[in-house]
């Protein structure tokens, strides 16, 4: 049940993959893009850069990579600011704060530069449509953040009989994907599963160890606790770490959202349950097909969506399943 879920991309794979062939015919490879990751060091948006990378190779065109090293607008301002200043055709970038990479990214726009959102958005991520101030990139290229979060609920519910006490170990607010993914897991379990309760959720700065000793916290709380939902590497990472600590391995199920090589390991070892896997090998590819798009003169969807596959421990194993995870 909890397999593979198919790619949507909506309209990219019928209105963008036509530029494959065309690429070199249409001399277009002085084109310069500049992907700008959340941080340079996640396995996620490396594994992104190579999709990106592949799309550059299709078309005949340089896609350069440059981040920072951390999820934060203070930092990443700095190397937009700088990536700016080259004066690439396009900006690919995952924006760390849906508000305050608004007035950054609106530089590169009032410079012609074309700009579009990977993984993350600015404002309410709904572009082009003349209003709100952060509608000018052309397009947002991501996974079903809401509905990977619906998934992450389905998935604990089942496991845990469909009654008990559950949580969300978050980052902080304000990021737009985290955010998705625990509003996506709250609704669906308030609106098919009215006898699991979800506490409040624990933010962890993107802190491995604060989000174990969170989970002490909540255990002490509340010793039946039945699950916790980790809505990005290190909330998960660090809920399942607080759970193996407090020998509650088999007494609480742990989902985890992205599936790098760290958090497959501790589904093969048990301590992690299910991994909901982005594809970001794909947002990196669309993203640099719609980009080429634009700039060529082709209209393209202001929303790309990508799909996800459930990693568990019954599958984890199948080479169809393991071209998902995340590579460094």
């Amino acid at each position: 049940m909890f397999n593979i879920f198919k790619s949507t991309v909506v309209g990219a794979a019928l209105g963008l993959a036509g530029f494959v062939g065309t690429a070199h015919a249409d001399a277009h490879g002085d084109i310069s893009i500049t992907l700008v990751p959340g941080l340079t060091t996640d396995a996620f948006y490396i594994t992104m850069n190579r999709g990106a990378q592949a799309a550059a190779k299709a078309l005949g065109i340089t896609v350069e990579f440059q981040g920072a090293e951390e999820f934060d607008p203070v930092l990443q301002t700095p190397v937009l600011d700088a990536v700016i200043a080259r004066g690439p055709d396009a900006i690919l970038i995952a924006p760390t704060d849906t508000t305050q990479m608004i007035e950054p990214l609106r530089r590169a726009h009032e410079q012609g530069i074309t700009v579009l959102t990977v993984d993350t958005f600015i404002d309410d991520g709904n572009y082009q449509t003349g209003s709100g101030d952060g509608d000018f990139p052309m397009s947002y290229i991501a996974s079903d953040n809401l509905g990977g979060g619906r998934m992450a609920a389905r998935f604990m519910a089942e496991a845990i009989g469909g009654e008990g006490q559950v949580y969300v170990s978050n980052v902080r607010p304000g990021i737009s994907t985290t955010d998705q993914r625990e509003e996506g897991f709250k609704s669906e379990m308030a609106e098919s599963y009215p006898n699991v309760v979800v506490l409040d959720t624990q933010y962890n700065e993107n802190d491995a160890s604060l989000a174990a000793s969170q989970f002490s916290a909540v255990l002490a709380r509340n010793p039946d606790i039945k699950g916790v939902f980790g809505a990005n590497l290190f909330s998960a990472l660090g809920a399942g770490n607080g759970v193996e600590g407090a020998g509650k391995a088999e007494d609480v199920t742990v989902i985890a959202f992205d599936a790098p090589q760290s958090i497959v390991d501790n589904i093969s070892s048990g301590l992690v349950d299910a991994a909901i896997a982005q594809h970001p090998a794909e947002i990196g590819y669309f993203g640099v097909m719609a980009a080429y798009a634009v700039l060529t003169g082709e209209s393209v969807p202001t929303s790309i969506g990508t799909g996800f596959t459930v990693i568990t421990k019954d599958n984890v194993s199948d080479e169809n399943i393991a071209k998902f995870i995340y590579s460094e």
